[in-house]
């Protein structure tokens, strides 16, 4: 678990503590010294007098707890500091009578002992100690390095060798090794790390005895053989672990024996099925792997995947990390066979290994391998066969599949085979998908199929009908010039859609395009006819720029008077009005005469903000093609804008919910509410002004009055 501190504010506090202030408190906080009264001896008398003192002392507080250990240390550690060896002695024999199985109790004996050189009855203690307490390791360590300070080495190998006769844990073993060691007796130690191994046999005792070996021993050779003798000697349990190979491989690297390491780094892949999650070797089938096993055989792979990046060709290294990805994605796909983003990564690393190894001998079956996860991946049907929201990454295993056959292995026809299965599948019934039939038809146009192509795409249009379908067939015929046969389809496709007004503008842009200006003026007159349009401002949009491209000013002028029976947009008002003042147009002053009507129509229906966009229209229409007085006159029918308040009610229930501030429009000449009240603000504004020039013209006044008096004083 992350036990990371986290600031979660990383602003200054607002209270800053400077170190004179932490030195200053901590000064304050800290509680004095109680000194205890200081005693002056002045003879020999008085000195055993205060012996007498706290040896009473020591002997109540041990009638008091006579159980307590320390009790009894402070007692003999006095005794101790006023050179009283045989009387700490006998505080320390008296304790052991009270509890003579506490370690502690024999080690402070021991070492009171050795305080003062007193080295034979140390030995003595430390021999009563191991003997009544084998186990208890610290006063075998203590022993063992008495015998070694004072030089004794025979007798310090003989406490060892009574120490391994208990059989110890391994820190004692490998104690002993070292004490050989720095001895210089090797053979000594290599003997007793054999020892070791053979009563501890076990991955554990053979690795420490292999690092020992290498860098204490400095055998590399016998380092070597403990490792071979771990995984050949030792039983299945303990030799197939993935510390001991992981050891061994790292042993071999370390002495740049590349080769050996691999071939190490191989069989464990192989024994214990690297790069698979949660494999299991044959040996494991009737017990359980541990999870920390399980880690170690991943920290084991990394490892090998890190070796062959420092130490590999490319060839091993994209090997080792394919293998794993792919048994992750196996495991994704085997959780959820409909889990369409773990099929298409799956594929993708697939072509992908397949791209970058097109040039050894094996990519046929890597191509195999690419095609096996497609087909398993389309195997994977979805289960509901009326919703189209399951099928849309579905289809596109389908596509990518088609794709891959024909822009990779460049078979056209297995490209089209798939598409055939997949248009076979789909509940056509229910839904379909027009990028299927179209891909479809457009890969029989690149196998110069047309009829194919023409075939399929007029399925398409029976069984799925789809506005796509109708374009991309019309596309088709067009770039080949078949014009007859993009009126028959233009033809159908405004049987089916007869309120698409992109297509009624596609048909006759067609038609105009061939020079048949009077077909297209046919198209877009049944075009404007029809009831329910989806854009008809589009529509009327694109025929009258048709008139006007064509030079029939009074064609278009019939079609926006057409048009302003039909709405009266004031965008369409601008543009009537901006056509007139082209050259097709009857002129400037026509242009002024439809603004005109436009305002005077606009102000009739009380439509504000539409005679501001038409007279910020007009101003700039007057600007470019009119003159002063034209240009005053507009400027003086702009508006005035005023803050005003409403009343706010619910849509609902009709409760008012306040006052709002908005904006109006206050245009001249408007009798309306608010016009008094814009008269009475101009006005108090007027008269404000006046009073200002009043006050200004007195104070003015007053100043030559004052600036007179001060000439006549000074004469």
């Amino acid at each position: 678990m992350d036990r990371q501190a986290r600031v979660k504010n990383r602003a200054p506090a607002p209270v800053q503590i400077s170190a004179e202030q932490l030195i200053r408190e901590a000064s304050e906080r800290q509680e004095h010294h109680k000194v205890g009264p200081t005693i002056k001896i002045h003879d020999a008398e008085e000195y055993q007098s205060h012996l007498r003192d706290r040896r009473k002392h020591f002997e109540d507080n041990i009638r008091y707890r006579r159980e307590h250990i320390g009790n009894w240390v402070k007692y003999a550690r006095f005794e101790e500091d006023n050179r009283e060896f045989e009387r700490a002695r006998s505080v320390f024999e008296r304790a052991l009578e009270v509890d003579n199985r506490n370690p502690e109790l024999w080690l402070r004996y021991a070492e009171f002992e050795m305080r003062n050189e007193f080295v034979n009855r140390a030995r003595n203690v430390l021999d009563r100690a191991v003997q009544l307490l084998p186990r208890v390791d610290f006063l075998w360590y203590k022993y063992a390095y008495m015998e070694e300070m004072v030089g004794d080495i025979p007798k310090c190998r003989t406490v060892f060798d009574r120490w391994m006769e208990w059989m110890p844990d391994d820190n004692a073993w490998m104690s002993y090794a070292r004490f050989e060691g720095r001895g210089g007796h090797w053979d000594e130690a290599k003997g007793i790390m054999r020892r070791y191994a053979n009563t501890y046999p076990s991955a554990r005792s053979f690795l420490r005895f292999a690092k020992w070996a290498e860098y204490e021993a400095k055998d590399v050779a016998l380092a070597r053989t403990v490792y071979e003798s771990a995984l050949v000697e030792l039983e299945p349990e303990e030799s197939r672990k993935a510390r001991v190979f992981s050891r061994f491989a790292a042993f071999e690297e370390r002495q740049s024996e590349f080769d050996r390491a691999r071939v190490i780094y191989k069989h464990a892949a192989k024994l214990f099925h690297l790069g698979q999650e949660r494999a299991e070797p044959a040996m494991d089938d009737d017990e359980d792997v541990s999870e920390w096993e399980l880690d170690k055989r991943k920290e084991l792979y990394q490892q090998y995947i890190a070796f062959e990046k420092k130490r590999g060709d490319r060839a091993g290294i994209e090997d080792i990390v394919l293998t794993g990805q792919r048994a992750e994605y196996e495991k994704r796909v085997a959780a959820d066979p409909t889990d369409y983003d773990a099929w298409f990564e799956y594929a993708k690393l697939e072509d992908e290994n397949e791209a970058s190894s097109s040039s050894s001998s094996d990519s046929d079956g890597t191509g195999n391998k690419v095609r096996e996860v497609y087909e398993r991946a389309i195997a994977n049907i979805p289960p509901n066969q009326t919703e189209k929201q399951y099928w849309k990454r579905y289809i596109y295993l389908w596509i990518y599949y088609a794709l891959y056959e024909e822009m990779q292995r460049k078979d056209l026809d297995r490209a089209s085979k798939v598409y055939d299965a997949c248009l076979d599948l789909i509940p056509h019934a229910s839904f379909s998908f027009s990028k299927i039939w179209i891909n479809a038809a457009k890969l029989h146009v690149r196998r110069r199929d047309l009829a194919s192509a023409r075939k399929l795409l007029g399925r398409a249009v029976g069984m799925c009908g789809k506005e796509k379908i109708f374009t991309e067939y019309i596309a088709l015929e067009l770039a080949l010039g078949e014009v007859d046969r993009c009126r028959a389809l233009y033809t159908n496709y405004l049987k089916a859609m007869p309120h698409n007004c992109r297509a009624w503008s596609k048909y006759a842009d067609l038609e105009k395009s061939v020079g048949e200006t009077d077909r297209c003026r046919a198209i877009y007159e049944l075009a404007v006819s029809q009831t329910a349009l989806d854009m008809p401002e589009m529509l009327w949009k694109n025929y009258i720029d048709f008139e006007i491209d064509e030079g029939e000013g009074t064609k278009a002028r019939a079609l926006y008077e057409r048009l302003l029976e039909k709405t009266g947009h004031v965008k369409v008002w601008i543009s009537y009005a901006q056509f007139e003042g082209t050259e097709v147009g009857s002129g400037v002053a026509k242009g002024r005469d439809i603004f005109q009507r436009a305002h005077d129509r606009m102000k009739d229906a009380g439509l504000k903000e539409e005679r501001v966009l038409l007279l910020d229209a007009w101003r700039v229409f007057e600007k470019a093609r009119g003159d002063a007085a034209s240009l005053a006159k507009v400027d003086s029918m702009l508006p005035r804008r005023v803050k005003r308040k409403r009343m706010r009610t619910d849509e609902i229930s009709g409760a008012e919910l306040g006052y709002e501030e908005y904006f109006d429009y206050h245009f001249p000449g408007d009798d309306d509410a608010g016009a008094s009240n814009l008269k009475i603000l101009e006005m108090a504004a007027k008269w404000k002004q006046a009073q200002a020039a009043e006050e200004s013209s007195s104070s003015s006044s007053s100043e030559d009055s004052d600036s007179d008096s001060s000439d006549d004083d000074g004469d």
